[in-house]
């Protein structure tokens, strides 16, 4: 996994896979978003099979799917309210974690206006 810290709330990551929860939550994360739409790449584990893994190690979950090209303010107000309503730290994951990162950053300069 390759995870990038964005601040002590939130860090991003390439796909994950459902083998890799219980380092996610070693690492001390305590939710997860999922930015990636399911079926987007051929060896993509489904959203349900991230989830079904991530209970199974006491990690909380939210799909959020993302088409980079269609993201909009109320997508990253439905990220911030996911933020603010789950267990943090949070890892979101997208295919590469940028999506994540530009969604984050997209909530963030809406709430300073």
């Amino acid at each position: 996994m390759d995870i990038k810290t964005i601040n002590a709330d939130l860090s991003v990551s390439p796909q994950i896979m459902p083998a890799d929860m219980q380092a996610i939550k070693d690492a001390g994360f305590r939710s997860i978003i999922c930015n990636r739409p399911d079926a987007e790449g051929v060896v993509q584990p489904s959203f349900a099979q991230i989830r079904n893994a991530a209970l199974k190690v006491g990690l909380e979950t939210v799909y959020q799917p993302i088409v980079p090209s269609e993201m909009s303010a109320d997508d990253a107000a439905t990220f911030h309210k996911s933020l603010t309503n789950l267990p943090g730290p949070v890892l979101a994951y997208c295919r590469t974690g940028n999506r994540s990162a530009a969604l984050w950053n997209l909530a963030t300069n809406a709430q300073k206006d």
